[in-house]
């Protein structure tokens, strides 16, 4: 663990080095945008828009006048900077919208957006597309490589009312189901099941087609205060940071966290509601969720009872940071474990930063989830991303206590590991048109394990992944 350590320090002095180093001179890229924020891509707030007084919600409504140009004239897939005027608000509160990542989760208010947009009515509309082509190589006699495709496909509309209250939709599919029913390898990671009736170890599952399909209605109380209520099916609680894939921290990795079932695997969730009060710089909400996590088919819309808790509080106290504490009562979440229950708990801090020709953003993150004899089980991650220009550098460090990785048949587990992993990669973007680029980017990732896996894995097996990323927005 000493190792990790000293690794993940090096991660978190490097990202800023690079920053001064990669790329001086040159004009930030919408392409290096972070690309798949479901709620945060919505009006291509810039950060120094973000860094602005937030808008009175009960005045300014409609499209940003300051990203997308005059809203009325209803141009069609209109973003980026086109001159002065009023920022716009976020769906549940009067902040800014770059605020607003997955979820009800939120992020630093100088988080970078975009998206297509156009307006309908009194409706704005908001349309962006992502698609990885990935293929992933792991080494060892748990090793195994695949090519695949991942990514989001998405769509919001959103009607903003003149006494500041806001009506929003939200949907998001995924291409994960095409890779087939076992995912793709990834040494470390585990949860979920392929058949019904064993444990997927050391690959990461396919997330479900429809990622989200959610709604939320917010009410202005003030100037700086507002109540909201959020339902999905699917959706995401308000446990945890925002999902992995929107983060900006990561978002340009293809590659999923080992630490996912520790902190943000809830954010697909069949059957949640969720009701917050925004008290200017604060955040505290509550869901009722169904606890299970989705089964092997992922076509379908599943329905369960809500039958789970969960409690988040979340302070932005700079522009910079957003820092969050949450706790979770999962009832019966694994498919395999029938009658056993999980307790979760989570913190975060967010930081990000415009910098000369780009940005800088990095998370820190703990999660805990409780066994099933009363044991506990830790995760913790950093990961940090530096963008200039059309590059994009990225790295995570992460480390988690698993008792899944020589677990049998049926869902039991085994003996608890201490294991981790450090990746690190970079994506440069290439400008197509206007609203399409075409990235090509890798990875190289470093597994740690104990010496009682030695044998099992082949010593620290390393990782690599290739990747190719259209992304329309």
């Amino acid at each position: 663990m000493k190792t990790i350590i000293t690794a993940a320090a090096a991660l978190a002095a490097a990202a800023p080095a690079a920053a001064q180093h990669a790329g001086h001179g040159s004009t930030p890229a919408p392409a290096a945008q972070p690309a798949e924020d479901h709620q945060a891509h919505q009006h291509g707030t810039a950060p120094e828009a973000a860094e602005a007084p937030a808008a009175d919600h009960s005045q300014h409504q409609g499209m940003d006048h300051s990203q997308h140009g005059a809203a009325e004239a209803a141009p069609a897939e209109e973003h980026g900077d086109h001159g002065g005027g009023h920022q716009m608000t976020g769906a549940l509160g009067p902040y800014p919208m770059s605020r607003e990542a997955s979820g009800t989760a939120w992020q630093p208010d100088t988080s970078e957006h975009m998206g297509l947009h156009l307006t309908s009515g009194d409706w704005t509309l908001m349309g962006h597309a992502l698609l990885n082509g990935v293929y992933s190589w792991q080494e060892g006699p748990r090793g195994d490589d695949k090519a695949f495709v991942s990514g989001m496909v998405m769509g919001m509309a959103r009607r903003d009312f003149a006494n500041g209250n806001a009506l929003q939709f939200r949907a998001m599919l995924s291409p994960d189901p095409f890779m087939g029913k076992r995912g793709y390898p990834l040494h470390l990671a585990s949860g979920e099941t392929a058949d019904g009736e064993t444990v997927l170890v050391d690959r990461q599952h396919p997330h479900d087609f429809f990622m989200e399909l959610s709604a939320s209605y917010s009410v202005a109380l003030s100037e700086k205060s507002s109540v909201y209520l959020y339902g999905g099916l699917p959706g995401e609680p308000a446990f945890g940071p925002p999902a992995f894939m929107h983060r900006m921290s990561i978002m340009d990795s293809p590659e999923a966290p080992i630490s996912h079932h520790w902190l943000d695997s809830t954010h697909i969730t069949f059957g949640v509601v969720t009701a917050g009060l925004v008290l200017d710089q604060f955040k505290v909400e509550a869901s009722r969720f169904n606890g299970r996590e989705p089964d092997e088919k992922r076509y379908n819309i599943e329905t369960g009872p809500l039958d789970s808790t969960a409690v988040r509080l979340s302070w932005n106290p700079t522009d910079t940071l957003s820092l969050q504490a949450s706790w979770a009562d999962l009832k019966e979440p694994e498919q395999l474990e029938p009658g056993e229950d999980q307790e979760k708990w989570s913190a975060s801090a967010i930081y990000t930063k415009p910098i000369a020709g780009g940005w800088w953003s990095s998370t820190l993150a703990w999660g805990r989830r409780s066994g099933d004899h009363s044991e506990w089980f830790d995760a913790w991650v950093l990961e940090s991303a530096v963008n200039q220009g059309p590059w994009t550098f990225f790295g995570r460090a992460e480390a988690t206590e698993n008792n899944e990785l020589l677990s049998g048949d049926h869902g039991h587990h085994g003996p608890t590991f201490d294991v981790a992993k450090i990746s690190v990669g970079a994506l440069h973007d290439f400008t197509l048109s206007e609203n399409v680029k075409l990235g090509v980017g890798g990875l190289y990732a470093f597994n740690f394990v104990p010496a009682a896996l030695e044998t099992v894995y082949g010593g620290d097996p390393r990782g690599a992944m290739a990747f190719v990323r259209l992304k329309i927005d």
